[in-house]
């Protein structure tokens, strides 16, 4: 049998060409075969396609690698949601930057691994300069670890605070992310103390009666900046100054609106982030990246301390002291993949001009698309966008109806929008990612959703 080539090395180049055009006509004629947002049909659909397509999946004898692409890179792109249509706009799940796309793959060609130097030593470089580039966004000589995604970085925060403090108690708005309370479960932390949030964001007076409680000693706040449900931003300098008063520490789950950031325009909607102990940003939402690209921020490299490890064969002490770099301590996984690469390469391209000009324009369709929300005769806007996630439904439908017009949109393949509940009732959301978007586009969406509200 003739032994497959591998992708790095001087002659990895060589033999990936051939493939890559083989990966993109796949992905192209998946694309048009699917001709809309996500497959139609629903998931028993989609499943028959999928096994039709791949047939034996772990067959005694191999095809070839063009066959094998081709029919699996073509299966999975005719049957995937596809974030780059605008009709696509259910969840914080962006379509990549090709650039971004492009950079992930010469990451997966060199196959660094960011758990010892002598594994990745351009990969190592290149990430503390770029952590330490993103954190110095929120404060001067701060620092950030890479992450899988805003789950991860909200469990490192909350780990940071256990190990400095011990079993804290961790207070969150009913608008946390589900992953605040899951991490408190996972690192036997007491349950949350959960604030409530009426009008979608964290209530000051309870969150000071909360920690007025005379039985919370160490308590970790939970912020957010930008809500999965509604993208509403907490009142974070008035939190922080809460914080102040009563002596506890404030982490700010942004993994959606950290981006905000970067912009001129919007950065003041994270205005009091500056004081928080630790930020969760995700650059795979407005960042425009590959799946995955989170990162925990911190004010203070030393806070970070609590996470070092020694494991003789990846950071023996004789090594760290004749000056290898200690990657153990930048995060609690072991193998690790140089996400930082694409991020890097996009940052680079783009300046902060560039992405400001992408968070600018995403949510400028937000609004556009309230407007038409608002102007439409049969549809109920329920509040202007805060970043870029929109809440409507049909005037007058029940919350079952709602949900019914999602599920009738997602089993034709029209369109893929999601739901949240909010003000008591039950919403259509469309959180919009996709820049390339056009009123035209909205619009259509709108007339989509339309087509579908019973009679």
């Amino acid at each position: 049998m003739h032994t497959p080539p591998l992708a790095g090395g001087p002659t990895g180049p060589a033999a990936l060409h051939p493939l890559l055009g083989v990966v993109l006509d796949a992905l192209r004629e998946g694309a048009v075969a699917r001709g809309g947002p996500l497959p139609g049909g629903g998931p028993e659909a989609v499943a028959v396609r999928v096994g039709a397509a791949v047939g034996e999946a772990f067959p005694s004898r191999g095809t070839s690698a063009e066959e094998a692409l081709t029919t699996l890179v073509r299966a999975l792109a005719e049957g995937a949601a596809d974030p780059a249509d605008p009709r696509c706009a259910a969840h914080l799940h962006t379509p990549p930057l090709a650039l971004a796309a492009a950079a992930d793959l010469a990451a997966s060609a060199l196959n660094p691994s960011l758990d010892s130097w002598d594994q990745a030593p351009a990969a190592a470089g290149l990430e503390a300069l770029v952590t330490r580039a993103l954190a110095a966004e929120f404060w001067p000589g701060g620092d950030a670890l890479v992450t899988s995604g805003g789950t991860e970085s909200n469990q490192l925060a909350l780990l940071l605070a256990r190990e400095r403090h011990g079993s804290v108690q961790v207070v969150q708005g009913a608008n946390a992310h589900h992953s605040i309370s899951r991490a408190a479960w996972l690192l036997g932390l007491p349950e949350p103390v959960t604030v409530p949030a009426p009008s979608g964001t964290l209530d000051l007076a309870a969150l000071d009666d909360a920690l007025t409680d005379p039985h919370h000693h160490q308590v970790l706040v939970t912020a957010t900046a930008g809500t999965t449900d509604t993208g509403a931003v907490d009142p974070l300098p008035e939190i922080a100054a809460l914080c102040t008063r009563h002596g506890a520490e404030l982490h700010v789950d942004a993994a959606y609106g950290g981006p905000l950031i970067f912009s001129d325009t919007h950065r003041t909607k994270l205005r009091g982030l500056e004081h928080a102990h630790s930020v969760t940003l995700d650059l795979h939402k407005l960042g425009w990246q590959p799946v995955a690209a989170g990162l925990l921020a911190v004010p203070d490299p030393a806070r970070l301390a609590p996470l070092a490890h020694t494991a003789d064969y990846l950071n023996a002490d004789d090594d760290t002291e004749a000056g290898l770099p200690d990657l153990l301590g930048r995060s609690l996984r072991t193998t690790r993949r140089p996400d930082v690469l694409k991020i890097a390469v996009t940052l680079r391209a783009l300046g902060r001009t560039g992405l400001a000009e992408l968070v600018d324009r995403t949510l400028a369709l937000a609004l556009t698309f309230a407007d038409l929300v608002e102007e439409h005769p049969r549809l109920d806007l329920y509040e202007r966008p805060t970043i870029s996630t929109v809440l409507f439904r049909p005037t007058g439908a029940t919350d079952d109806e709602v949900a019914g017009i999602r599920r009738a949109l997602l089993t034709e393949g029209r369109a893929v929008l999601g739901r949240a509940r909010a003000g008591g009732r039950l919403w259509l959301k469309a959180t919009l990612l996709n820049p390339h978007t056009t009123t035209g586009d909205l619009a259509q969406l709108l007339k989509t959703v339309e087509g579908s509200i019973p009679r």
